[in-house]
């Protein structure tokens, strides 16, 4: 027989058990569509988490207070215990290093914001006019914080564009009074739409106002995080030894944190990538159990079709012939499983997609390859007893059962 009659044979086989060939097609498919559609959720998880990071700025390098554990950055150690506080003195010491080019105090806090007749729930960020550029924002109205003297900030605040629509609507919020806590501050400023934030904070429903004001409103003399900016990409390095070294001697021992913004990118799109994997590892799964029944559905194929076979053989068809007959039509059931998954796989992604547009859901290539070869492979695998039970046929015996 010729490549193309193998083929033929194996398509007319196919298609004359529609109800046994959609079944094997459809467990192949659902396991593609599982690996395609995690895959895209576990990869979209990563990629979400990055460019969160990434929008916290350029050159970056935090300072926490606390020492952690070991050298490098993680979740854990992340949350430090506390000998000593940061303060706004640490940070402004950072200032005159040689190789930062800004410094933006952090202190942050829950507070009930009171205006335009309306009350709500807000994050108060305490900070200086510099986390402007550091952080890479865009106002919308007015101004950002203005320059002052960060132990003396005047009663002055910036707000959030969700704030802004809430409390005061269309109508413009620039000069407006607000309550916060027993603070009389006045808006200077509106901040551009950006949906941006780490850790579920989205910054358009955050207040900032001057550290000091802050300090003073939640009856602090802490900061939260100490931001840093070195001069340029090459100067990250420079930049963490100079504070860590400034703050030791301040401090009479290393007792903060200072880590970069491409160590928590590195780490988190690591834990990501791992996590990704894993999941598409436990989808290819159901791959193993959708060719293990390609393989039940060949045994019986193999029983309906043995006159056919005995013909066959009878008529002059090696071994070989039925051998290979039989493992195109697991490799044809396969290869269309596979792409019918694969369809759905996209599908399914498509809807993550629309139901959260921030989310960027696409299956990453390597997942896409791996379950297509994975299921292709699987098939073939669980094709190759089927076929060698079909090939060593017996032809008389074979008809002398029909």
């Amino acid at each position: 027989m010729r490549t193309t009659d193998i083929l033929r044979f194996a398509r007319d086989a196919a298609a004359g058990y529609p109800l046994r060939t959609l079944l094997s097609i459809l467990a192949m498919a659902i396991g593609v569509a599982a690996v395609v559609v995690l895959t895209a959720l576990g990869d979209g998880a990563r990629r979400y988490v990055v460019e969160q990071f990434s929008a916290l700025g350029s050159n970056l390098v935090i300072v926490l207070p606390g020492r952690s554990a070991t050298g490098g950055f993680s979740p854990a150690n992340a949350l430090t215990t506390t000998p000593r506080d940061l303060t706004v003195d640490d940070a402004f010491a950072l200032t005159r290093l040689p190789s930062v080019r800004r410094v933006a105090p952090l202190t942050a806090g829950n507070s009930e914001i009171n205006a335009n007749g309306r009350l709500r729930e807000v994050v108060v960020a305490g900070t200086a006019s510099t986390y402007f550029d550091i952080r890479s924002f865009k106002i919308a109205q007015g101004h950002f914080l203005p320059e002052s003297d960060w132990s003396r900030g005047p009663p002055v605040a910036v707000i959030g564009s969700k704030i802004k629509e809430e409390i005061f609507g269309g109508a413009p919020a620039v000069g407006e009074l607000i309550r916060l806590g027993d603070r009389r501050l006045r808006i200077v400023g509106v901040l551009k739409a950006s949906g941006q934030g780490v850790g579920g904070l989205n910054t358009d429903e955050v207040v900032f106002i001057p550290v000091s004001v802050a300090q003073s409103l939640f009856n602090t003399n802490t900061l939260f995080r100490v931001l840093i900016e070195a001069r340029s990409r090459g100067e990250i390095e420079a930049a963490k030894r100079e504070a860590a070294a400034v703050l030791k001697a301040r401090h009479g021992e290393e007792d903060i944190t200072v880590i970069t913004q491409d160590a928590v990118l590195a780490t988190f799109d690591k834990l990501l990538r791992a996590l990704t994997a894993a999941v598409a590892g436990i989808a290819a799964i159901s791959l193993a159990v959708a060719g293990i029944l390609v393989m039940n559905v060949m045994l019986v194929a193999v029983t309906q079709r043995t006159a056919e076979i005995g013909l066959l053989k009878a008529l002059g068809a090696r071994a070989v012939t039925i051998r290979n007959a039989f493992m195109a039509e697991a490799a044809m059931l396969s290869l269309v499983g596979a792409l019918t998954g694969y369809g759905l796989g996209l599908f399914g992604a498509f809807i993550l997609r629309q139901m959260y547009p921030v989310f960027p859901a696409y299956p990453p290539d390597w997942a896409v390859v791996a379950a297509l070869g994975t299921a292709l492979g699987t098939g073939l695998l669980f094709g190759i007893m089927p076929a060698r039970r079909a090939a060593r046929l017996d032809p008389v015996q074979a008809l002398m059962k029909h």
